[in-house]
């Protein structure tokens, strides 16, 4: 790839053509994710430029969150860079689906009830971005866990961390992100020109000295997830968020956000981590709750925060779709739906702990406190993951999760019924059982 490369890129160019003729190939797919770019002196020698201009080329990849940094490998293709969106490979027949992290559709409230309650009428510019209706709820919802703040809506809980950390924050800040975590916050933080500094988590959430460590290294934000932590499960209880904001009471200005993106089904309480912070935003979503399909995020921020992120999202997309806000506002608000999530929360605890305590019986250390799925600690978790799959079922490698953290695969609990879970127990014991032998035989 390194010499189609040359080819594609003309003796003697600038460092933006450079970057350009980069991102084309991967756009096209003939860069691909995890691949080696050439050397920045060994690029400059073939197109006959400074390695300065090579090493700008590859900055402005790097702050768009193209490309990443690869240690001893050089520079990287990002393993999600921020371009057109290729179709998800279908899994084969009979394959079992446990890593795409869908919520269970026989668990999302029905959809009609809702479609035939709203209004049908024109909203038109100059009204108010936020239905005074959804607003009066989520303040509810936010206060009955004792958080007190200006209320915005976003398209998503994605959208409103992008929203907050570009009202706070300038290109080259460092972001404290959980590590493991969720790959798409450090594809977000990376596509917006921001630096990922990786705090490890354990089950209670965000570890205190390395979460120091990271504020010492300059953060001027952390993203935390309070319960149902993607992919550990991790749920932060009232001690450790104890802990968390006495570190925080040092660094009064570092913005903290809260991604409680699904609070109503987590199988845990909310701990607040944001107490003694002065920027702070908890983020509450749906589309695990109600459903993909609704883009929808509720916010509460500190005064500033919100009227940052209120006043620029009246410059690009103005508010979110009030069809959306009413068809929140009437699951939120109808007794049915309401049984409904609480049902979800039931049957989601139920799942992930039988599996938890399925692996636990076969000797297998496996975490899942909260949340939609279990974490499995696993040296060879490419290998696994292809095992599994070669026995019907469908899993995560961690690799896409972490930073610095251990191997391991995570496992979408939210159809897996007990006795499935004792099955797929079985297939990971066996298969460990297996390797262990190979190995040492």
């Amino acid at each position: 790839m390194a010499a189609s490369l040359v080819q594609s890129i003309e003796l003697g160019a600038g460092a933006a053509t450079i970057a350009v003729r980069i991102e084309t190939l991967i756009a096209a797919g003939q860069l691909r994710p995890g691949e080696r770019l050439p050397a920045v002196r060994a690029l400059a020698t073939e197109l006959g430029v400074s390695p300065a201009t090579v090493a700008a080329g590859y900055r402005s990849l790097r702050d768009r969150g193209l490309v990443t940094p690869g240690g001893r490998h050089g520079t990287v293709v990002a393993a999600q860079p921020p371009l057109r969106v290729r179709p998800a490979r279908s899994l084969p027949p009979g394959v079992r689906d446990l890593a795409s992290g869908n919520p269970d559709p026989a668990l999302l409230p029905p959809l009609g009830p809702a479609l035939a309650r709203i209004s049908s009428a024109h909203k038109l510019y100059g009204g108010p971005a936020i239905l005074p209706q959804l607003a009066d709820i989520a303040r509810a919802d936010f206060a009955a866990d004792g958080i007190t703040g200006d209320i915005a809506v976003a398209a998503g809980a994605l959208d409103g961390i992008e929203r907050v950390l570009q009202a706070e924050l300038r290109p080259g800040d460092r972001v404290g992100v959980e590590d493991p975590s969720w790959p798409r916050i450090g594809d977000l933080v990376s596509a917006i020109g921001l630096r990922a500094e990786p705090i490890a988590v354990d089950q209670a959430g965000l570890v205190p000295d390395r979460l120091a460590a990271a504020l010492r290294a300059g953060a001027r934000a952390i993203i935390a997830t309070p319960r149902g932590q993607n992919p550990t499960g991790a749920a932060t209880d009232a001690q450790r968020a104890g802990d968390i904001q006495r570190v925080l009471s040092g660094h009064p200005q570092v913005l903290v956000i809260e991604d409680d993106y699904i609070a109503d089904v987590a199988g845990a309480p909310y701990a607040a981590v944001h107490d003694r912070s002065d920027r702070w935003a908890v983020i509450r979503s749906v589309s695990k709750t109600l459903g993909p399909d609704l883009r929808l995020a509720t916010l509460a921020a500190d005064p500033l925060t919100t009227s940052r992120v209120a006043g620029r999202q009246l410059l690009g997309a103005g508010w979110v779709s009030h069809l959306l806000q009413q068809i929140v506002v009437a699951l939120w608000s109808d007794a049915a739906s309401r049984r409904v999530l609480a049902r979800a929360e039931r049957h989601y605890t139920t799942r992930r702990t039988a599996l938890v305590a399925a692996l636990a019986e076969r000797g297998i250390t496996a975490h899942g406190r909260s949340g939609l799925g279990v974490w499995i600690p696993a040296e060879e978790e490419t290998a696994i993951v292809q095992a599994l799959a070669e026995r019907g079922w469908a899993v995560s490698p961690g690799e896409r999760f972490r930073f610095h953290s251990a191997p391991g695969i995570r496992v979408t609990t939210t159809t897996l019924q007990p006795a499935e879970a004792r099955r797929l127990a079985d297939d990971i014991a066996a298969i460990l059982s297996a390797r262990a032998t190979t190995y040492a035989g």
